[in-house]
């Protein structure tokens, strides 16, 4: 982890790029987003001229964002366990080789509509499983306090392709065809494997063994389902999603049928909706600092409703690309915001999973509302179908009253490290357990209240690391004492949770032993569980004080 300094960089927008292998990996991500937007206008305009319906052509948006709600939990489970460059390597590589394959397949003219859609799919595959490992980077290659803006530019990058690589997209498919558009995307994606294969980053050694793939998922979602703030980001996300996409999903049909263009109408309107991205992406960190993250977020919800609106009754290309500028530059404020506040409240050891299931959450909601107003574009137009999502924009920004998102706050999520391992008495093996953990405090009379209070927030943080069965117990023969007790299925699995604990975490710690008003620290006793034929046996082990 790369330590983090308060200093002038912290509120420079452009500070991430004094970070070399940060400009590297962004310029040559640059050049791989430019291919797949070539890609994608090739693959749209292509469903529209070989589809025998709208619902076919809206299904192209679907098969883009498919992928990441199906596969995006195993990928961040995948990068939390292994070498994040080498995954990256293996996702850009195979996507490299299903391009080749879409390019030689439309050269031979076998491409039909549903063969399109499984090699997008696929391809979008390789992002699912790239895109978990990439954003997890980012913390690793800047400070914590550049996170917000090395997300902003990387937003920035991706909206600076789009902004005119759609247009040259459909230059490339109106004078040389979609292969020609396919083909180019194949290459794009050569720089920035050889960065990846250059790239040598400082990756800490765990002296504890790798996670199975089921238990580091697991931890991944309980770790989401314990941490409601972050509970409030997906539902927001999902909503946006679910709304926002039909504008994306539809626009192929509103260039051809509204405004009655062609494959160079549709790529400079996905340019104008880029152009708007790079504004958004441009004065977001600023909006972050002028506005709450609530205010931020209805604000999108409110823009892109009128981008959509606007898309539905306008007849001029000019006049819906005006209104792409709202949206794009209301899309990258939302998406990157949500992104921000998932990386900034959560820690290094269970980030790619928590960043997995928020993009499962948006971009499945982005695939279920490409499903769902496709189904409506087809039985009713476009136009109504647009209108309609315009509606739904309007209802998600509205789930703010129940949901209000949190203030971003910068927490200090890196690991305590305090915790060592007490020697035992008994010769454990790893995977020896379960482990039985009974913590016991003196509290005053009249410190109970408080206590109470915090011991409930301490018994969401056990939970939420691993613990299991967590109990707060009252002695009722001596009510000053009061015993906090959990179980770990293993003896790895007690190391594994106390490892995980952060220095924001261990503030309650101290709170809670500032509490404690016996003459000794707080006794800690910890217990392996052994089958007997009379019952369940427990053998004692004491250590030294946990945090």
């Amino acid at each position: 982890m790369i330590d983090e300094k308060p200093d002038s960089e912290s509120v420079s927008a452009l500070a991430p790029f004094r970070h070399g292998i940060f400009r590297a990996v962004w310029g040559a991500s640059l050049v791989s987003n430019f291919g797949g937007l070539i890609q994608g206008v090739g693959a749209a305009w292509m469903m529209t001229t070989i589809a025998t319906s709208p619902y076919q052509v809206a299904l192209v948006q679907a098969s883009t964002t498919l992928p990441i709600m199906l596969f995006a939990l195993v990928a961040g489970a995948i990068a939390d366990s292994f070498d994040r460059r080498k995954v990256m390597l293996v996702a850009q590589t195979f996507m490299l080789v299903v391009s080749v394959f879409l390019t030689l397949f439309t050269y031979s003219g076998l491409i039909t509509p549903w063969t399109l859609l499984a090699f997008t799919f696929l391809i979008d595959s390789g992002t699912a499983l790239n895109n978990p490992s990439w954003q997890a980077s980012v913390g690793d290659i800047v400070p914590r306090n550049k996170v917000p803006a090395a997300v902003a530019l990387n937003s920035l990058g991706f909206n600076l392709t789009r902004s005119v690589g759609p247009a040259i997209g459909g230059i490339i498919v109106a004078a040389a065809g979609a292969a020609a558009a396919f083909a180019a995307n194949a290459v794009s994606y050569i720089g920035l494997i050889v960065v990846l294969a250059r790239w040598k980053p400082d990756v800490p050694v765990s002296t504890l063994p790798r996670e199975s793939l089921g238990a580091a998922m697991g931890a991944g979602l309980r770790y989401v389902a314990m941490s409601p703030n972050i509970g409030k980001v997906l539902v927001r996300g999902a909503a946006f999603g679910f709304s926002a996409g039909a504008v994306l999903a539809l626009l192929p049909l509103v260039a051809r049928d509204v405004v009655k263009g062609d494959a160079l109408t549709y790529g400079i309107m996905l340019g104008a909706f880029g152009i708007g991205a790079v504004g958004g992406a441009l004065i977001s960190v600023r909006l972050r600092q002028l506005l709450s993250s609530e205010t931020m977020v209805r604000c999108a919800f409110a823009g892109f409703a009128v981008c959509a609106f606007n898309a539905a009754v306008s007849q001029h290309a000019w006049q819906t690309s005006l209104g792409l500028l709202v949206g794009g530059a209301c899309w990258v404020i939302a998406l990157s915001h949500f992104n921000v506040t998932v990386q900034m409240a959560t820690p290094r050891w269970v980030v790619g999973r928590v960043l997995s299931v928020y993009q499962t959450a948006t971009f499945g909601g982005i695939a279920l509302g490409s499903w769902i107003w496709g189904v409506v574009a087809d039985a009713h137009g476009a136009e109504t179908a647009l209108i309609a999502a315009s509606v739904a924009m309007l209802a998600g920004g509205a789930i703010g009253l129940l949901l209000p998102l949190p203030q971003q706050q910068v927490l200090n999520l890196d690991p305590l490290n305090r915790f060592k391992e007490p020697h035992l008495a008994l010769d454990l093996k790893p995977r020896s357990g379960p482990i039985a953990i009974m913590i016991e405090y003196v509290i005053r009379h009249e410190d109970e209240p408080e206590f109470l209070a915090i011991m409930a927030e301490r018994g969401r943080i056990r939970r939420r690391d691993g613990a299991r069965n967590w109990t707060l117990a009252r002695d009722l023969e001596n009510p000053t004492i009061w015993i906090e007790h959990y179980h770990t299925p293993t003896w790895i699995e007690y190391i594994r949770h106390n490892g995980r604990i952060t220095h924001a975490d261990a503030v309650i710690g101290e709170r809670v032993r500032a509490l404690h008003s016996g003459d000794e620290p707080p006794r800690v006793r910890r217990m392996i569980e052994r089958p007997t034929t009379a019952g369940t046996a427990l053998v004692m082990a004491k250590g030294p004080i946990e945090h």
